[in-house]
């Protein structure tokens, strides 16, 4: 079987899932990665590293390897086309019929109104809803996705969850619970991101000075770099909690994982524009308790609220609070938290498991499309046969069409009272 991923540029939260791909695939070149543009500056400067793994292909290193890397996505398969602005690698298979995952995250990060925009709707119609009969679906990389793609009809009854894998750390014997704070300690903190106002960093600041206020022991670190760095820092100064929080400036994820892994409470504030974001998944991994936006991509899929993490609405700084204070006040409460949320990666949201299912739920609309080992992906049935997706959660199962609202109500939705600990 070859597989293709087509997308803007490889990163440390897609290398696990390509690694894991490769081995599933054997050495022979089945599995390759396409990146179609070079890394921002801005994640550079964040830490994060331009790797080229061995399977890597650099589309826009010269004409020649464009044209070999589209041979490779028209022989393939099946393909995965991320997010790339060289639709010249992406609509010639298109064209073609072969099966084809389309992986997106949300489209309207700021509003489901800007779907309404005519020339864009056409834009959509052409790039997506064309193909709506055809073997191309949609992987959601995030739970919001669905309801943005549903506004044009596009992939119906075609939708899979889907997301990002960073690296899974496992502690064999260890318990990653012994690395966090003891009884008597401060409560150990933490938030990591980009300085950038739809991050709201600001909020993390208002659990700090509630903390103070309320007389809880704590310390909070804060990772990252950008734009707003200087006013967090005249907040902080203006709260009087220099000596309780810590700017650490930029550092590579590998470190980050360490701050994570001695953190007992993890906090992420960004609201709707987070399509997915990969800090949930590295800092359930490591054990912290989860406090999280309901309307943060990855949320809904991996969040029972009241169970391996708290979940707040995203501009209700009230809920936040509520939900750090309740964090802070019953240490074994956290401590389940964090163990559940480590084992909801451990089990299911992991790299290996998802090359697993993707590999088999290729195999499956490979065989209900008649479609055979050396047709490239081309299908031998106009209509696909019924198919059986034996998954009811995680990555590849289904995803339905559900309003935005909906998402977030059930995200909300507190599943355990505290009695059930």
């Amino acid at each position: 079987m070859k597989i293709v991923f087509v997308s803007n540029y490889i990163n440390h939260h897609q290398i696990p899932f390509c690694e894991a791909m490769t081995e599933k695939l054997g050495p022979a070149g089945d599995f390759v990665f396409i990146q179609t543009e070079k890394i921002e500056e801005e994640r550079t400067s964040m830490g994060w590293k331009d790797e080229t793994p061995a399977y890597v292909m650099k589309a826009y290193e010269s004409e020649k390897v464009h044209e070999e890397c589209l041979k490779k996505i028209m022989d393939a398969d099946c393909a995965l086309i991320g997010w790339t602005t060289d639709m010249s690698l992406v609509m010639p298979r298109l064209k073609k019929g072969a099966l084809t995952l389309r992986i997106s995250e949300r489209l309207y990060k700021k509003s489901q109104l800007y779907a309404y925009n005519p020339r864009g709707l056409i834009a959509k119609y052409k790039e997506h809803t064309a193909f709506r009969k055809g073997p191309v679906y949609l992987m959601c990389a995030g739970a919001y996705v669905a309801s943005d793609y549903g506004i044009f009809s596009a992939y119906p009854g075609k939708k899979f969850k889907w997301g990002y894998f960073p690296e899974l750390k496992e502690y064999g014997n260890e318990d990653p619970a012994e690395l966090k704070s003891k009884p008597g300690e401060p409560v150990k903190v933490l938030w990591a991101g980009r300085f950038i106002d739809w991050k709201h960093a600001e909020n993390a600041l208002l659990v700090a000075g509630k903390f103070k206020s309320e007389g809880i022991p704590f310390h909070m670190d804060i990772i990252g770099t950008g734009e707003m760095e200087e006013e967090l820092k005249q907040i902080v100064a203006a709260k009087r909690l220099i000596e309780n929080v810590t700017f650490t400036g930029p550092m590579e994820p590998s470190k980050v994982r360490e701050y994570m892994e001695k953190a007992d409470i993890f906090i992420s504030t960004s609201d709707r524009q987070e399509g997915w974001g990969a800090v949930i998944n590295e800092a359930m991994n490591s054990s912290c308790c989860m406090i999280v936006p309901a309307e943060a991509g990855a949320v809904p899929y991996m969040i029972e609220n009241g169970y391996n993490g708290y979940v707040f609405r995203s501009d209700d700084t009230d809920e936040l609070l509520s939900c750090a204070m309740q964090a802070a006040r019953y240490p074994d409460i956290r401590k389940k938290m964090g163990q559940r949320a480590y084992e909801t990666v451990r089990y299911t949201w992991n790299a290996q498991n998802a090359a697993d299912r993707m590999v088999q739920l290729i195999g499956i609309l490979s065989e209900a499309w008649g479609i055979a080992d050396d047709e490239c992906g081309v299908p031998s049935r106009e209509v696909p046969a019924q198919t059986v997706i034996p998954w009811e959660d995680g990555p590849c199962s289904r995803e339905e069409v559900r309003d935005e609202s909906v998402v977030t109500e059930a995200a909300l939705k507190f599943n355990k009272s505290e009695d059930e600990y």
